[in-house]
């Protein structure tokens, strides 16, 4: 397939419940059987629900924040402070009230689901897929914002193979370092199988030439950026008829990576953190069963496990741990449980859908601490989560759909531990938290009216929840805060008008949107035995709200042009904070692109990203201000050796601007790539 088309086709769930089975959908290598439900208007440009495989690789987005970054709405970001982490924000939520999964099965850390997105690689994917502000309550509980679902790929071909090998370079030519995948597949008359693994090393980033030396940073090559990741997916699948599939899968993801320090702040304050590993398993079974014409049964059941360490030294030389401030820190995460769906045609256009979720999570954790070298007891959590969803639609017109869907989700504490001194006093020993249950309940509801074969419309509104996590309810923060056993969990209530519009060779769409949040979580200062303390509790309330727009179009013949835009506006009232602003997105952001095939064979793609600046803190916390605004150029040449080989070569920066998304945290300058592809 022609690049051109590639970037053209990322794929969307417009319809929830679709009971076509994956051969079916145009010879699609995206996995249906892990897909979630997103309902959004078939994008216009590289995707407004989704984006795919080609895209990806032709904008060289090789982790999951730097490629969902691409879909208008969604924002990369990051976290800053000792932890470094990569964040993506939906429409202005974040990671804990955003869920992601791997082909429908979640991925959570019940600890503080401080999930690091740029340890998720992309190279091996079929597509992203984000649901936002509307996510359905049959994909199951915490989609307060909207989700995320990493989606593999399955066979389509008798014997499949596909290769990747990318060189990264810095602003000097220098090793950066690399990344690639590999993927083997077959799909037989009834059954298929297919294993993959990809690859991420990263040497070192380096900063834009216009970066001045600090006591922490001296420039060129970024201290403390190295990084290395991998993962394996492999499935096998049986499909007995054309409407019947039954596929076991299994996941293994590992990482390591050490973490940048800020270059404002001063050396005597800085945390020397560093991963030796992060990594994730998980094994699920997916089935998809016609029992009747009119009836399917689609279930989902997996076991999952992250495990952490995390290392604090003395100082930037990483070598010994004898202050206090070092510790060494383990996490054992272990996860079980399943779904299922039933879909029900009750009519010539109706259809009812019922579905249950269950999960049980325990988490474990212990600390070594210094100087002492003593290591303190493991500590236990368990809790399960059950959530029982509805879904109706129908048509009340014969170009007018209505859906509706209610849920019920029930979190089930039933071990809560920690290792100190306890609330009533005495030595440090292993003590128990009060055990609270929570319930909550979720309502949406959505028109789509095809006004003609080339436009249609659709409006949307939607009340989720999420509960808080084990680290927002228990968490001492070091000794500076107390428990909130009873923290309810916080809503978002979501309004969406949109649609989209296509004729000749332009494609439109765009939407208008608005979230309510209320019971926002925040840390309500007081003293405690006369001493200052903080406890989390639902004092605050907001205001998110904005317009997306995406637009494609074939100029001319070999020539295509797209670009997307994002404004949002996000207001958030914490009582406790008069000079709080909520972090990390930016006011605007348009991302502009072309696919231009010179000659047959030659392509060039160059690209323009240009993202205003965003609200961001201190390491104190103590003051906020506006950072980060920038553009991004990019471009990509690809010359066709052969009929499924490509090579490219291109370059990411090109402007080399020199910003930060988090205080005293800047991006890589310049960088080159060249990679060669086999599919």
């Amino acid at each position: 397939m022609k690049k051109s088309a590639w970037l053209l086709t990322a794929a969307t769930i417009v319809a929830a419940g679709s009971t076509a089975p994956a051969a079916a959908q145009e010879g699609t290598n995206s996995f249906e059987l892990g897909q979630i439900v997103v309902v959004a208007p078939r994008g216009a440009d590289i995707g407004s629900g989704a984006i795919a495989a080609p895209a990806i690789e032709a904008f060289q987005r090789n982790t999951l924040d730097d490629a969902a970054a691409l879909i208008p709405g969604v924002h990369a970001s990051n976290s800053g402070g000792s932890r470094n982490e990569r964040l993506l924000f939906v429409r202005g939520f974040d990671r804990f009230q955003v869920p992601i999964s791997i082909d429908g099965i979640r991925v959570y850390l019940p600890a503080d689901n401080r999930l690091d997105y740029g340890r998720f690689l992309t190279q091996d994917l079929a597509e992203i897929q984000v649901a936002k502000g509307y996510a359905s309550v049959l994909d199951g509980p915490g989609a307060m914002g909207g989700a995320v679902n990493l989606v593999t790929r399955t066979p389509v071909e008798e014997i499949e193979f596909a290769g990747q090998a990318t060189l990264n370079l810095d602003d000097g030519l220098g090793y950066g370092g690399y990344s690639g995948f590999a993927l083997l597949g077959t799909r037989q008359d009834r059954w298929y199988a297919q294993a993959s693994f990809a690859r991420n090393f990263q040497d070192h980033t380096s900063l834009p030439g216009d970066f001045v030396a600090t006591a922490s940073e001296d420039g060129g090559e970024r201290d403390f950026s190295r990084s290395e990741d991998w993962r394996l997916n492999a499935k096998v699948g049986f499909t007995p008829n054309a409407t019947d599939e039954y596929s076991i899968s299994y996941t293994r993801q590992e990482g390591s990576k050490n973490a940048p320090l800020s270059t404002v702040d001063p050396v005597a304050s800085q945390r020397n953190w560093s991963w030796p590993f992060w990594n994730l398993d998980s094994i699920y079974l997916l089935t998809r069963t016609a029992l009747t014409d009119d009836a399917v049964l689609k279930t989902r059941a997996y076991g999952n496990s992250f495990s952490n360490f995390l290392s604090a030294f003395d100082d930037r030389t990483q070598t010994t741990q004898t202050r206090a401030r070092a510790f060494n820190s383990y996490y054992e995460d272990r996860a079980w449980g399943g779904s299922a769906q039933l879909d029900l045609a009750v009519g010539h256009a109706d259809r009812i859908s019922f579905a249950l979720h269950y999960r049980s999570d325990e988490h474990i954790e212990f600390q070594q601490a210094f100087p002492s070298g003593l290591t303190e007891p493991e500590q236990v959590n368990r809790e399960d989560t059950w959530s029982a969803a509805m879904e109706i639609a129908g048509n009340l017109a014969p170009d007018l759909i209505a859906t509706g869907g209610i849920s019920v989700d029930l979190r089930n504490l039933r071990v809560a531990q920690e290792y100190g001194v306890p609330p009533a006093g005495g030595a440090a020993a292993i003590f128990s938290y009060p055990i609270e249950d929570a319930l909550t309940a979720n309502l949406q509801a959505r028109l789509d009216w095809a006004v003609s074969d080339a436009a249609s419309l659709y409006g949307s509104v939607s009340s989720r929840t999420r509960f808080p996590t084990i680290f927002e309810r228990f968490s001492s923060r070091f000794g500076g805060a107390v428990s909130s056993p009873a923290l309810e969990s916080e809503r978002a209530t979501s309004f969406e008008l949109g649609g989209n519009w296509t004729r000749g060779g332009v494609e439109l769409a765009g939407a208008a949107f608005y979230a309510r949040l209320d019971d926002v979580i925040v840390a309500f200062p007081f003293l405690f035995q006369n001493q200052p303390v903080s406890q989390s509790r639902n004092l605050g309330s907001g205001d998110y709200y904005g317009a997306e727009a995406s637009v494609a179009a074939l100029l001319l013949p070999g020539l295509n042009v797209g670009a997307n835009y994002t404004w949002i506006e996000r207001e958030i009232d914490d009582p406790t904070n008069a000079a709080f602003q909520p972090t990390g997105v930016p006011r605007h952001k348009a991302f502009i692109y072309a696919d231009w095939e010179l000659v047959p064979g030659l392509t060039l793609i160059p690209s323009l990203e240009v993202v205003s600046d965003r609200w961001t803190v201190n390491t104190a916390g103590t003051r906020y201000f506006r950072s980060g605004a920038y553009t991004d150029g990019g471009l990509r040449l690809d010359w066709r050796v052969m009929d499924r080989a490509v090579i490219g070569v291109g370059v990411r920066n090109a402007f080399d601007d020199l910003y930060s998304l988090a205080d005293g945290f800047p991006e890589a300058g310049r960088r080159y790539f060249v990679t060669i592809r086999v599919e």
